[in-house]
């Protein structure tokens, strides 16, 4: 969903230079679309947008940066914002008087894969993790209407190919049951992991 390295650099840079005197923690919002961390105090007074964007740091909690480099997360030399921006624009940044957001964008990959995910389908990947019959989904899941199941869970999953029949051929047949397709599986992974 997110470089890795990158979100390792953001949040650890964004609880190192948060501006505490106010009693305002770093805050991480998520979206369909992508993940935001905000610190509080802007850019420390005597750093310039340029400088800042060039790397330079200027360490806003002293302390709090000692016991981070004392654990090895972090360095004295600046360089996680270039870390952050050999993958990402400028643009992820958004600087003001008080504030500073970096706005991570989810990969196209992950986005491509959460087009029509409404809970009621969210829910049957959750149930799936073996070959079943509508009626075990159903019974496992506690519901009762077949027509609602039907109209709100298998069809919606089946039309965005996260599941598949196990008997394609014969969509009526009695034997039929239905798995996790290789997309439903990585969605259901992901899902799992926010």
């Amino acid at each position: 969903m997110i470089d890795s390295r990158a979100l390792r650099e953001a949040l650890i840079n964004a609880i190192v230079h948060n501006d505490y005197s106010k009693e305002v923690a770093p805050v991480i919002e998520i979206y369909s679309d992508r993940l935001s961390i905000t610190s509080y105090g802007g850019l420390i007074e005597g750093l310039s947008v340029e400088e800042f964007f060039s790397g330079r740091s200027m360490p806003r909690n002293r302390e709090l940066m000692r016991i981070f480099r004392d654990l090895n997360l972090v360095e004295h030399l600046g360089s996680g914002l270039n870390r952050i921006l050999q993958v990402y624009d400028k643009g992820i940044f958004r600087l003001s008087e008080n504030f500073l957001e970096v706005a991570f964008p989810f990969s196209k990959e992950y986005l491509s894969l959460t087009p029509q995910v409404t809970p009621q389908v969210k829910r049957l990947l959750e149930s799936l993790s073996e070959e079943m019959t509508r009626t075990q989904i159903q019974d496992f899941l506690g519901l009762k209407d077949k027509k609602n199941f039907q109209d709100k869970y298998l069809s919606p999953a089946l039309v965005e190919g996260l599941i598949e029949m196990t008997v394609p051929d014969k969509p009526k047949s009695s034997n039929q049951g239905y798995r996790l397709s290789s997309k439903g599986a990585e969605l259901k992974r992901l899902l799992g992991d926010l």
